[in-house]
Protein backbone atom coordinates (compact mmCIF):
# COMPACT_ATOMS: atom_id res chain seq x y z
CA UNK A 1 0.00 0.00 0.00
CA UNK A 2 0.80 3.33 0.10
CA UNK A 3 -0.64 5.69 2.37
CA UNK A 4 2.18 6.70 4.59
CA UNK A 5 3.88 3.95 2.23
CA UNK A 6 3.69 6.57 -0.85
CA UNK A 7 4.39 4.52 -3.69
CA UNK A 8 8.37 4.86 -5.54
CA UNK A 9 6.86 5.58 -9.49
CA UNK A 10 10.28 7.50 -9.52
CA UNK A 11 12.27 4.09 -9.98
CA UNK A 12 15.94 5.80 -10.57
CA UNK A 13 15.94 7.14 -7.34
CA UNK A 14 14.79 3.74 -5.79
CA UNK A 15 18.44 2.82 -5.32
CA UNK A 16 19.56 5.65 -3.24
CA UNK A 17 16.44 6.63 -1.58
CA UNK A 18 14.55 5.85 1.48
CA UNK A 19 10.84 5.52 0.27
CA UNK A 20 9.41 7.30 -2.91
CA UNK A 21 6.64 9.16 -2.99
CA UNK A 22 3.90 9.21 -5.61
CA UNK A 23 1.30 11.99 -6.03
CA UNK A 24 -1.86 11.45 -4.47
CA UNK A 25 -4.82 11.65 -6.67
CA UNK A 26 -6.50 13.47 -4.45
CA UNK A 27 -10.14 14.99 -4.90
CA UNK A 28 -10.75 16.72 -8.13
CA UNK A 29 -11.53 20.16 -6.64
CA UNK A 30 -13.47 21.95 -3.19
CA UNK A 31 -16.39 20.22 -2.25
CA UNK A 32 -19.92 21.28 -1.49
CA UNK A 33 -21.65 18.09 0.33
CA UNK A 34 -24.50 17.04 -1.06
CA UNK A 35 -27.57 17.19 1.76
CA UNK A 36 -27.97 13.62 3.41
CA UNK A 37 -31.25 12.13 4.12
CA UNK A 38 -33.42 13.09 6.86
CA UNK A 39 -33.37 9.68 8.39
CA UNK A 40 -30.17 7.88 8.64
CA UNK A 41 -30.43 4.06 7.83
CA UNK A 42 -30.07 1.74 10.54
CA UNK A 43 -29.82 -1.80 10.57
CA UNK A 44 -31.76 -3.24 13.07
CA UNK A 45 -30.13 -4.51 16.05
CA UNK A 46 -30.55 -8.24 15.19
CA UNK A 47 -29.03 -8.04 12.00
CA UNK A 48 -26.09 -6.26 13.13
CA UNK A 49 -25.62 -8.81 16.06
CA UNK A 50 -25.99 -11.72 13.59
CA UNK A 51 -23.17 -9.82 11.53
CA UNK A 52 -20.81 -9.33 15.23
CA UNK A 53 -21.53 -12.96 16.21
CA UNK A 54 -20.34 -14.27 12.72
CA UNK A 55 -17.50 -12.43 12.04
CA UNK A 56 -16.51 -12.27 15.81
CA UNK A 57 -17.13 -16.23 16.98
CA UNK A 58 -16.86 -18.03 13.88
CA UNK A 59 -14.55 -16.30 11.67
CA UNK A 60 -12.21 -17.65 9.13
CA UNK A 61 -9.72 -14.20 7.90
CA UNK A 62 -6.81 -16.18 9.64
CA UNK A 63 -7.10 -18.83 7.10
CA UNK A 64 -7.97 -17.40 4.63
CA UNK A 65 -4.87 -14.79 5.34
CA UNK A 66 -2.26 -17.68 5.81
CA UNK A 67 -3.17 -19.39 2.51
CA UNK A 68 -2.89 -16.41 0.55
CA UNK A 69 0.81 -15.13 2.64
CA UNK A 70 2.10 -18.58 3.78
CA UNK A 71 1.39 -20.57 1.00
CA UNK A 72 1.10 -18.34 -2.15
CA UNK A 73 3.54 -16.34 -0.46
CA UNK A 74 5.19 -12.94 -2.15
CA UNK A 75 2.34 -11.40 -4.93
CA UNK A 76 4.80 -8.95 -7.16
CA UNK A 77 3.15 -7.28 -10.00
CA UNK A 78 3.08 -9.35 -12.49
CA UNK A 79 4.39 -12.59 -10.86
CA UNK A 80 3.11 -16.10 -11.05
CA UNK A 81 2.13 -16.02 -7.87
CA UNK A 82 0.13 -13.06 -7.95
CA UNK A 83 -1.79 -14.91 -10.61
CA UNK A 84 -1.79 -17.70 -8.79
CA UNK A 85 -3.55 -15.49 -5.90
CA UNK A 86 -5.65 -13.99 -8.06
CA UNK A 87 -7.39 -17.95 -9.03
CA UNK A 88 -7.07 -18.87 -5.47
CA UNK A 89 -9.09 -15.79 -4.67
CA UNK A 90 -11.87 -16.11 -7.32
CA UNK A 91 -12.24 -19.95 -6.48
CA UNK A 92 -12.49 -19.13 -2.84
CA UNK A 93 -15.12 -16.42 -3.42
CA UNK A 94 -17.29 -18.16 -5.89
CA UNK A 95 -17.14 -21.17 -3.23
CA UNK A 96 -18.81 -18.98 -0.55
CA UNK A 97 -21.58 -18.69 -2.98
CA UNK A 98 -20.44 -15.36 -4.27
CA UNK A 99 -21.66 -14.54 -8.42
CA UNK A 100 -19.84 -13.60 -11.33
CA UNK A 101 -16.49 -14.47 -9.69
CA UNK A 102 -13.94 -13.88 -12.14
CA UNK A 103 -10.93 -12.24 -13.28
CA UNK A 104 -11.07 -8.69 -14.85
CA UNK A 105 -7.52 -7.77 -17.15
CA UNK A 106 -5.95 -4.31 -17.22
CA UNK A 107 -2.54 -3.54 -19.01
CA UNK A 108 -0.08 -3.84 -20.30
CA UNK A 109 1.62 -3.85 -17.09
CA UNK A 110 5.05 -4.82 -18.46
CA UNK A 111 7.26 -7.64 -17.44
CA UNK A 112 6.80 -10.06 -14.35
CA UNK A 113 9.99 -11.33 -12.86
CA UNK A 114 10.82 -13.97 -10.30
CA UNK A 115 13.98 -14.50 -8.07
CA UNK A 116 14.91 -18.32 -8.96
CA UNK A 117 17.87 -18.53 -6.15
CA UNK A 118 20.12 -16.25 -4.22
CA UNK A 119 23.02 -15.86 -1.81
CA UNK A 120 25.44 -13.61 -0.68
CA UNK A 121 28.28 -13.33 1.83
CA UNK A 122 31.79 -12.16 2.29
CA UNK A 123 34.15 -14.23 1.29
CA UNK A 124 37.86 -12.62 1.92
CA UNK A 125 39.24 -11.80 4.39
CA UNK A 126 37.00 -14.19 5.86
CA UNK A 127 33.47 -15.67 5.65
CA UNK A 128 30.67 -13.25 7.08
CA UNK A 129 27.20 -14.27 6.29
CA UNK A 130 24.62 -11.24 4.96
CA UNK A 131 21.13 -10.55 5.80
CA UNK A 132 20.09 -9.10 1.98
CA UNK A 133 17.53 -9.43 -0.92
CA UNK A 134 17.69 -8.71 -4.67
CA UNK A 135 15.56 -5.83 -5.54
CA UNK A 136 12.75 -6.36 -7.90
CA UNK A 137 13.26 -6.22 -11.31
CA UNK A 138 17.17 -6.92 -11.26
CA UNK A 139 18.77 -8.90 -13.31
CA UNK A 140 20.71 -12.03 -12.42
CA UNK A 141 24.47 -11.38 -11.75
CA UNK A 142 25.65 -15.80 -12.09
CA UNK A 143 27.96 -16.25 -9.81
CA UNK A 144 30.90 -13.52 -8.80
CA UNK A 145 33.33 -13.68 -6.60
CA UNK A 146 34.77 -9.58 -6.58
CA UNK A 147 36.26 -6.73 -4.58
CA UNK A 148 33.70 -4.68 -2.70
CA UNK A 149 34.03 -0.64 -3.32
CA UNK A 150 32.72 1.64 -1.30
CA UNK A 151 31.70 4.49 -3.63
CA UNK A 152 32.11 7.07 -0.72
CA UNK A 153 31.59 10.46 -2.70
CA UNK A 154 29.82 13.25 -2.12
CA UNK A 155 30.27 15.74 -4.79
CA UNK A 156 31.68 15.82 -7.74
CA UNK A 157 35.08 15.81 -7.58
CA UNK A 158 34.96 13.16 -5.11
CA UNK A 159 33.35 11.12 -7.54
CA UNK A 160 36.40 11.66 -9.90
CA UNK A 161 38.59 9.69 -7.75
CA UNK A 162 36.52 6.62 -8.55
CA UNK A 163 36.97 6.64 -12.08
CA UNK A 164 38.58 3.34 -13.24
CA UNK A 165 37.65 1.71 -9.90
CA UNK A 166 34.79 0.43 -9.87
CA UNK A 167 34.52 -1.93 -13.26
CA UNK A 168 33.99 -5.40 -12.59
CA UNK A 169 33.25 -4.70 -8.52
CA UNK A 170 30.77 -4.76 -6.09
CA UNK A 171 30.17 -1.55 -5.25
CA UNK A 172 28.23 -0.27 -1.86
CA UNK A 173 26.41 3.03 -2.98
CA UNK A 174 24.78 4.28 -0.06
CA UNK A 175 25.72 5.77 2.95
CA UNK A 176 26.22 3.96 6.06
CA UNK A 177 22.70 5.19 8.62
CA UNK A 178 23.25 5.65 12.37
CA UNK A 179 21.42 2.90 14.98
CA UNK A 180 19.77 4.44 18.07
CA UNK A 181 18.33 2.32 20.34
CA UNK A 182 14.49 2.05 20.72
CA UNK A 183 13.55 2.81 24.12
CA UNK A 184 9.97 2.78 23.21
CA UNK A 185 8.84 0.26 21.48
CA UNK A 186 8.23 -0.59 17.44
CA UNK A 187 4.30 -1.02 18.24
CA UNK A 188 1.99 1.17 18.83
CA UNK A 189 -2.04 1.77 18.75
CA UNK A 190 -3.94 5.08 18.24
CA UNK A 191 -3.76 6.69 21.18
CA UNK A 192 -6.74 9.35 22.23
CA UNK A 193 -4.53 12.27 21.25
CA UNK A 194 -4.32 10.97 18.16
CA UNK A 195 -7.74 10.32 17.00
CA UNK A 196 -8.68 13.64 18.77
CA UNK A 197 -6.32 15.57 16.33
CA UNK A 198 -7.90 13.53 13.17
CA UNK A 199 -11.33 14.33 14.19
CA UNK A 200 -10.49 17.83 14.87
CA UNK A 201 -9.18 17.97 11.51
CA UNK A 202 -10.38 20.61 8.92
CA UNK A 203 -11.85 20.02 5.84
CA UNK A 204 -9.32 20.11 3.06
CA UNK A 205 -11.67 22.11 1.00
CA UNK A 206 -11.50 25.06 3.48
CA UNK A 207 -7.40 24.93 3.75
CA UNK A 208 -6.25 28.07 2.00
CA UNK A 209 -3.43 27.88 -0.32
CA UNK A 210 -0.87 30.43 -0.56
CA UNK A 211 -1.48 32.57 -4.30
CA UNK A 212 2.20 31.77 -4.82
CA UNK A 213 4.02 28.96 -3.33
CA UNK A 214 5.91 28.68 -0.74
CA UNK A 215 9.74 28.72 -1.45
CA UNK A 216 11.61 25.64 0.21
CA UNK A 217 12.99 25.16 3.03
CA UNK A 218 16.50 24.60 3.10
CA UNK A 219 15.83 20.57 4.44
CA UNK A 220 13.97 20.50 1.16
CA UNK A 221 16.54 22.12 -1.43
CA UNK A 222 19.18 19.95 0.64
CA UNK A 223 17.25 16.19 -0.40
CA UNK A 224 17.09 17.32 -3.82
CA UNK A 225 20.55 18.24 -4.05
CA UNK A 226 21.19 15.03 -2.82
CA UNK A 227 18.47 12.85 -4.80
CA UNK A 228 20.19 14.81 -7.47
CA UNK A 229 23.87 13.50 -6.53
CA UNK A 230 22.86 10.21 -5.73
CA UNK A 231 21.30 10.10 -9.40
CA UNK A 232 24.72 10.94 -10.75
CA UNK A 233 26.63 8.22 -8.37
CA UNK A 234 24.09 5.97 -9.64
CA UNK A 235 24.81 6.96 -13.40
CA UNK A 236 28.52 6.93 -12.64
CA UNK A 237 28.68 3.45 -11.35
CA UNK A 238 26.69 1.60 -14.21
CA UNK A 239 29.08 3.76 -16.89
CA UNK A 240 32.12 2.72 -15.07
CA UNK A 241 30.97 -1.38 -15.41
CA UNK A 242 30.29 -2.05 -11.70
CA UNK A 243 29.25 -5.70 -11.44
CA UNK A 244 26.57 -5.28 -8.98
CA UNK A 245 25.24 -2.32 -6.57
CA UNK A 246 24.41 -2.89 -3.03
CA UNK A 247 22.91 -0.43 -0.79
CA UNK A 248 21.79 -0.10 2.94
CA UNK A 249 18.18 -0.73 4.07
CA UNK A 250 16.60 2.89 4.61
CA UNK A 251 15.14 1.88 8.14
CA UNK A 252 14.74 -1.39 10.19
CA UNK A 253 17.19 -3.07 12.64
CA UNK A 254 17.76 -6.84 13.96
CA UNK A 255 18.13 -7.72 10.52
CA UNK A 256 14.80 -6.35 9.27
CA UNK A 257 15.47 -5.25 5.33
CA UNK A 258 13.34 -2.51 3.78
CA UNK A 259 13.51 -3.23 -0.13
CA UNK A 260 11.61 -2.45 -3.30
CA UNK A 261 12.15 -2.10 -7.19
CA UNK A 262 15.95 -1.85 -8.80
CA UNK A 263 16.73 1.88 -9.83
CA UNK A 264 17.09 2.47 -13.73
CA UNK A 265 20.07 4.74 -14.41
CA UNK A 266 18.80 6.87 -16.98
CA UNK A 267 19.77 10.39 -17.52
CA UNK A 268 17.27 13.01 -16.67
CA UNK A 269 16.53 15.90 -18.71
CA UNK A 270 18.25 19.28 -17.44
CA UNK A 271 15.31 21.24 -18.47
CA UNK A 272 11.72 20.72 -18.26
CA UNK A 273 11.11 18.29 -21.37
CA UNK A 274 7.40 17.19 -21.72
CA UNK A 275 8.70 14.61 -24.45
CA UNK A 276 10.89 12.72 -21.55
CA UNK A 277 9.28 9.75 -20.43
CA UNK A 278 10.98 8.19 -17.20
CA UNK A 279 11.76 4.12 -17.55
CA UNK A 280 10.29 1.79 -14.84
CA UNK A 281 12.52 -1.27 -14.28
CA UNK A 282 9.86 -3.42 -15.60
CA UNK A 283 9.66 -2.30 -18.76
CA UNK A 284 11.85 -4.12 -21.24
CA UNK A 285 13.52 -1.46 -23.29
CA UNK A 286 14.80 -0.53 -19.03
CA UNK A 287 16.98 -3.50 -18.79
CA UNK A 288 19.72 -1.94 -20.45
CA UNK A 289 19.75 0.37 -18.02
CA UNK A 290 19.75 -1.87 -14.57
CA UNK A 291 22.68 -3.59 -13.08
CA UNK A 292 22.64 -6.79 -10.73
CA UNK A 293 20.97 -4.69 -7.06
CA UNK A 294 20.57 -5.60 -3.90
CA UNK A 295 20.07 -4.42 -0.57
CA UNK A 296 21.72 -5.63 2.87
CA UNK A 297 20.12 -5.22 6.38
CA UNK A 298 22.04 -2.14 7.91
CA UNK A 299 23.70 -3.99 10.78
CA UNK A 300 25.63 -5.87 7.94
CA UNK A 301 26.14 -3.03 5.41
CA UNK A 302 28.00 -0.41 8.16
CA UNK A 303 30.24 -3.10 9.16
CA UNK A 304 31.26 -3.63 5.88
CA UNK A 305 32.01 0.04 5.31
CA UNK A 306 33.63 0.21 8.73
CA UNK A 307 35.43 -2.86 7.89
CA UNK A 308 36.84 -0.65 4.46
CA UNK A 309 37.68 2.69 5.99
CA UNK A 310 39.99 0.57 8.49
CA UNK A 311 41.52 -0.68 5.10
CA UNK A 312 40.65 -4.13 4.77
CA UNK A 313 40.23 -5.83 1.27
CA UNK A 314 37.04 -7.57 1.51
CA UNK A 315 35.37 -9.97 -1.70
CA UNK A 316 31.99 -10.52 -2.03
CA UNK A 317 30.25 -13.71 -3.36
CA UNK A 318 27.07 -13.16 -4.50
CA UNK A 319 24.90 -15.73 -6.68
CA UNK A 320 21.59 -14.20 -8.36
CA UNK A 321 19.42 -16.28 -10.89
CA UNK A 322 15.89 -13.84 -11.36
CA UNK A 323 14.10 -14.58 -14.68
CA UNK A 324 11.69 -12.27 -16.67
CA UNK A 325 9.03 -13.12 -18.03
CA UNK A 326 7.88 -11.70 -20.99
CA UNK A 327 4.41 -12.57 -22.14
CA UNK A 328 1.24 -10.31 -23.09
CA UNK A 329 1.83 -7.83 -20.08
CA UNK A 330 -1.91 -8.03 -18.93
CA UNK A 331 -2.68 -8.44 -15.34
CA UNK A 332 -5.79 -9.19 -13.12
CA UNK A 333 -8.32 -7.57 -10.80
CA UNK A 334 -10.13 -10.13 -9.14
CA UNK A 335 -14.18 -9.20 -8.65
CA UNK A 336 -17.22 -11.23 -7.28
CA UNK A 337 -20.58 -9.96 -6.38
CA UNK A 338 -23.49 -10.90 -4.05
CA UNK A 339 -26.50 -9.49 -6.22
CA UNK A 340 -29.12 -7.43 -5.23
CA UNK A 341 -32.50 -8.19 -4.49
CA UNK A 342 -34.47 -4.35 -4.58
CA UNK A 343 -35.71 -4.84 -8.52
CA UNK A 344 -35.36 -0.97 -8.25
CA UNK A 345 -31.87 -0.97 -6.74
CA UNK A 346 -30.40 -4.23 -7.99
CA UNK A 347 -28.04 -2.57 -10.36
CA UNK A 348 -26.86 -0.06 -7.99
CA UNK A 349 -23.08 -1.16 -6.90
CA UNK A 350 -21.27 -0.75 -3.32
CA UNK A 351 -17.43 -1.83 -3.31
CA UNK A 352 -15.42 -3.07 -1.01
CA UNK A 353 -11.85 -4.15 -1.41
CA UNK A 354 -7.79 -3.77 -0.88
CA UNK A 355 -4.99 -4.82 -3.20
CA UNK A 356 -3.63 -8.15 -3.59
CA UNK A 357 0.13 -7.26 -5.06
CA UNK A 358 2.99 -7.33 -2.46
CA UNK A 359 6.99 -6.50 -2.55
CA UNK A 360 8.80 -9.61 -2.41
CA UNK A 361 11.02 -9.59 0.11
CA UNK A 362 8.17 -10.56 2.92
CA UNK A 363 4.92 -12.60 2.04
CA UNK A 364 2.75 -9.32 1.59
CA UNK A 365 0.87 -10.17 5.11
CA UNK A 366 0.40 -6.51 6.32
CA UNK A 367 0.82 -5.09 3.14
CA UNK A 368 -2.05 -6.06 1.90
CA UNK A 369 -3.06 -9.74 2.54
CA UNK A 370 -4.81 -7.95 5.73
CA UNK A 371 -7.34 -6.04 4.10
CA UNK A 372 -7.55 -7.99 0.93
CA UNK A 373 -8.49 -11.00 3.77
CA UNK A 374 -10.54 -8.72 5.20
CA UNK A 375 -12.86 -7.55 2.55
CA UNK A 376 -13.53 -11.52 1.57
CA UNK A 377 -14.80 -12.24 5.17
CA UNK A 378 -16.48 -9.12 5.00
CA UNK A 379 -18.33 -11.14 2.54
CA UNK A 380 -18.30 -14.34 3.84
CA UNK A 381 -19.94 -12.72 6.94
CA UNK A 382 -22.88 -11.62 5.00
CA UNK A 383 -23.46 -15.08 2.97
CA UNK A 384 -23.16 -16.68 5.86
CA UNK A 385 -25.42 -14.57 8.00
CA UNK A 386 -28.09 -15.07 4.77
CA UNK A 387 -28.52 -11.38 4.37
CA UNK A 388 -29.95 -10.39 1.13
CA UNK A 389 -29.02 -6.72 0.34
CA UNK A 390 -31.00 -4.67 -2.12
CA UNK A 391 -28.00 -3.14 -3.80
CA UNK A 392 -25.50 -5.24 -5.35
CA UNK A 393 -22.30 -5.92 -3.03
CA UNK A 394 -18.59 -5.91 -5.55
CA UNK A 395 -15.78 -7.06 -4.30
CA UNK A 396 -12.76 -6.53 -6.38
CA UNK A 397 -9.15 -7.27 -5.19
CA UNK A 398 -6.77 -5.08 -7.03
CA UNK A 399 -3.34 -5.34 -8.60
CA UNK A 400 -0.69 -2.74 -9.68
CA UNK A 401 -1.02 -0.71 -6.65
CA UNK A 402 2.54 -0.79 -5.50
CA UNK A 403 3.51 0.64 -8.64
CA UNK A 404 0.98 3.58 -8.77
CA UNK A 405 -2.71 2.49 -8.32
CA UNK A 406 -2.76 0.55 -11.47
CA UNK A 407 -5.25 -2.27 -11.52
CA UNK A 408 -8.33 0.06 -9.42
CA UNK A 409 -6.99 2.93 -11.75
CA UNK A 410 -7.57 0.92 -15.06
CA UNK A 411 -10.49 -0.68 -13.19
CA UNK A 412 -12.55 2.61 -11.98
CA UNK A 413 -11.92 4.14 -15.78
CA UNK A 414 -13.17 0.95 -17.37
CA UNK A 415 -16.37 1.15 -15.91
CA UNK A 416 -16.97 4.01 -14.05
CA UNK A 417 -14.96 7.00 -15.70
CA UNK A 418 -12.61 9.91 -15.88
CA UNK A 419 -10.52 12.92 -15.59
CA UNK A 420 -9.31 14.21 -18.74
CA UNK A 421 -6.52 16.94 -18.48
CA UNK A 422 -6.24 15.98 -15.02
CA UNK A 423 -3.95 18.30 -13.23
CA UNK A 424 -0.40 17.54 -12.73
CA UNK A 425 0.59 17.10 -9.30
CA UNK A 426 4.06 16.22 -9.87
CA UNK A 427 5.45 19.78 -11.37
CA UNK A 428 4.34 23.27 -12.40
CA UNK A 429 1.30 23.51 -14.23
CA UNK A 430 1.25 24.30 -17.56
CA UNK A 431 -0.75 27.43 -18.07
CA UNK A 432 -2.45 26.60 -21.23
CA UNK A 433 -3.88 23.20 -20.59
CA UNK A 434 -7.06 22.75 -20.87
CA UNK A 435 -9.23 22.69 -17.88
CA UNK A 436 -10.19 19.29 -16.13
CA UNK A 437 -13.04 17.43 -17.82
CA UNK A 438 -15.18 14.26 -16.13
CA UNK A 439 -15.89 11.15 -18.89
CA UNK A 440 -18.56 9.65 -17.17
CA UNK A 441 -18.46 5.67 -17.93
CA UNK A 442 -21.80 3.54 -17.82
CA UNK A 443 -21.50 3.06 -14.27
CA UNK A 444 -21.10 6.19 -13.22
CA UNK A 445 -24.53 6.83 -11.79
CA UNK A 446 -24.13 3.63 -10.29
CA UNK A 447 -21.88 3.14 -7.33
CA UNK A 448 -22.69 4.27 -4.54
CA UNK A 449 -19.63 3.96 -2.73
CA UNK A 450 -16.13 2.00 -2.20
CA UNK A 451 -14.52 1.35 1.08
CA UNK A 452 -10.93 -0.43 1.11
CA UNK A 453 -9.26 -1.48 3.54
CA UNK A 454 -4.76 -1.05 3.11
CA UNK A 455 -3.17 0.31 6.70
CA UNK A 456 -1.86 -3.11 8.33
CA UNK A 457 -2.79 -5.44 10.18
CA UNK A 458 -4.66 -3.02 12.92
CA UNK A 459 -8.24 -3.10 13.87
CA UNK A 460 -10.33 -0.31 12.50
CA UNK A 461 -10.60 3.47 14.58
CA UNK A 462 -13.04 4.77 12.50
CA UNK A 463 -13.22 6.21 8.68
CA UNK A 464 -11.34 9.09 6.50
CA UNK A 465 -14.36 11.21 5.25
CA UNK A 466 -12.28 12.66 2.37
CA UNK A 467 -13.80 15.74 2.78
CA UNK A 468 -17.12 14.91 2.24
CA UNK A 469 -18.74 16.02 5.17
CA UNK A 470 -22.51 14.68 3.93
CA UNK A 471 -21.94 11.23 4.97
CA UNK A 472 -20.74 12.06 8.23
CA UNK A 473 -24.87 10.89 10.29
CA UNK A 474 -24.53 7.90 7.90
CA UNK A 475 -20.56 6.76 9.44
CA UNK A 476 -21.98 7.89 12.88
CA UNK A 477 -24.66 5.63 13.32
CA UNK A 478 -23.21 2.89 11.51
CA UNK A 479 -20.11 2.99 14.39
CA UNK A 480 -22.06 3.23 17.15
CA UNK A 481 -22.50 -0.63 17.79
CA UNK A 482 -18.93 -1.09 17.77
CA UNK A 483 -17.65 1.93 19.96
CA UNK A 484 -16.89 -0.87 22.46
CA UNK A 485 -14.57 -2.01 19.89
CA UNK A 486 -12.44 1.31 19.30
CA UNK A 487 -14.36 2.44 16.50
CA UNK A 488 -15.42 5.81 17.28
CA UNK A 489 -13.28 8.55 15.27
CA UNK A 490 -14.19 10.57 12.06
CA UNK A 491 -12.25 12.87 10.19
CA UNK A 492 -12.49 15.20 7.39
CA UNK A 493 -8.59 14.55 6.28
CA UNK A 494 -8.11 12.65 3.34
CA UNK A 495 -5.71 9.76 3.46
CA UNK A 496 -3.22 8.95 0.01
CA UNK A 497 -1.19 6.02 -1.23
CA UNK A 498 -3.82 3.51 -1.84
CA UNK A 499 -6.86 2.29 -4.14
CA UNK A 500 -10.08 4.50 -2.66
CA UNK A 501 -8.41 7.42 -4.17
CA UNK A 502 -9.42 5.93 -7.91
CA UNK A 503 -12.32 7.05 -7.24
CA UNK A 504 -12.10 10.05 -5.11
CA UNK A 505 -10.58 11.22 -8.13
CA UNK A 506 -13.33 11.20 -10.46
CA UNK A 507 -15.95 12.45 -7.31
CA UNK A 508 -17.18 8.94 -6.29
CA UNK A 509 -17.29 8.32 -2.75
CA UNK A 510 -14.19 6.38 -1.67
CA UNK A 511 -13.24 5.56 1.89
CA UNK A 512 -10.21 4.49 3.70
CA UNK A 513 -10.70 3.01 7.16
CA UNK A 514 -8.42 4.57 10.03
CA UNK A 515 -6.41 1.50 11.79
CA UNK A 516 -4.28 1.26 14.04
CA UNK A 517 -0.60 1.63 13.70
CA UNK A 518 0.92 -1.61 15.19
CA UNK A 519 4.20 -2.15 13.67
CA UNK A 520 3.26 -0.98 10.11
CA UNK A 521 5.50 2.11 9.40
CA UNK A 522 8.31 1.45 12.01
CA UNK A 523 8.68 -2.89 10.77
CA UNK A 524 6.36 -4.42 7.96
CA UNK A 525 5.97 -2.13 5.51
CA UNK A 526 7.52 -3.05 2.66
CA UNK A 527 9.71 -4.97 4.48
CA UNK A 528 11.44 -8.95 4.71
CA UNK A 529 8.84 -8.37 8.17
CA UNK A 530 6.09 -8.22 6.24
CA UNK A 531 4.56 -11.74 7.34
CA UNK A 532 2.01 -13.65 8.91
CA UNK A 533 3.58 -13.66 12.01
CA UNK A 534 3.10 -9.90 12.50
CA UNK A 535 -0.82 -9.97 12.05
CA UNK A 536 -3.42 -9.45 14.75
CA UNK A 537 -5.79 -12.21 14.32
CA UNK A 538 -8.50 -10.30 17.18
CA UNK A 539 -7.92 -6.97 14.76
CA UNK A 540 -8.75 -7.98 11.85
CA UNK A 541 -11.87 -9.97 13.10
CA UNK A 542 -13.04 -6.53 14.24
CA UNK A 543 -12.12 -5.04 11.00
CA UNK A 544 -13.86 -7.66 8.67
CA UNK A 545 -17.23 -7.23 11.04
CA UNK A 546 -17.15 -2.95 11.09
CA UNK A 547 -16.80 -3.48 7.01
CA UNK A 548 -19.69 -6.18 6.57
CA UNK A 549 -21.74 -3.95 8.61
CA UNK A 550 -20.59 -0.65 6.68
CA UNK A 551 -21.06 -2.24 3.50
CA UNK A 552 -24.34 -4.11 4.17
CA UNK A 553 -25.97 -0.74 5.51
CA UNK A 554 -24.86 1.19 2.56
CA UNK A 555 -26.13 -1.97 0.61
CA UNK A 556 -29.84 -1.05 2.18
CA UNK A 557 -30.53 2.37 2.46
CA UNK A 558 -32.93 4.39 0.22
CA UNK A 559 -30.42 7.10 -1.48
CA UNK A 560 -27.12 6.60 -2.14
CA UNK A 561 -24.11 7.36 -0.38
CA UNK A 562 -24.07 11.22 -0.83
CA UNK A 563 -21.33 12.56 -3.10
CA UNK A 564 -19.06 15.98 -3.28
CA UNK A 565 -19.78 18.20 -5.84
CA UNK A 566 -16.82 18.57 -8.08
CA UNK A 567 -14.97 22.02 -9.88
Amino acid sequence: MFRRKFLGVLALYAFLLPTFTIAQANSIGAATAAAPAKVVYSAPKEVIDRIRDEGMNRSQVMQTLSYLSDVIGQRLTGSPSLRRANEWTRDALAKWGLQNAHLEAWGPFGRGWVLKSFSAQVSAPYDIPLIAYPKAWAPSTNLINTEVVYLDAKDDSALDKYKGQLKGKIVLISDPRDMKPDFTGIGRRQSDEDLGKLAAAPDPATVQRPATPAQPSADAAARRQAQAFNTKKLLFATGEGAAMLVDNSRGGAGGTIFVQQAAVAQQQPTAPDPNFRRLSPWQKEAESLILPQMTVSTENYNRLVRMIEQGEKLKMTVNVEAQYLDGDGMVNNTVAEIPGTDPKLKDQIVMLGGHMDSWHSGTGATDNGAGVAVAMEAVRILQAAGLKPRRTIRIALWTGEEQGLLGSRAYVKQHFGEMKNARNQFGPQDPNAPPPELVKGAEYEKLSAYFNLDNGTGKIRGVYMQGNSAVRPYFETWMTPFGDLGAKTLTMSNTGGTDHLSYDAIGLPGFQFIQDEIEYDTLTHHSNQDVFDRIQADDLKQAATIMAAFVYQTAMMDEMMPRKAIK
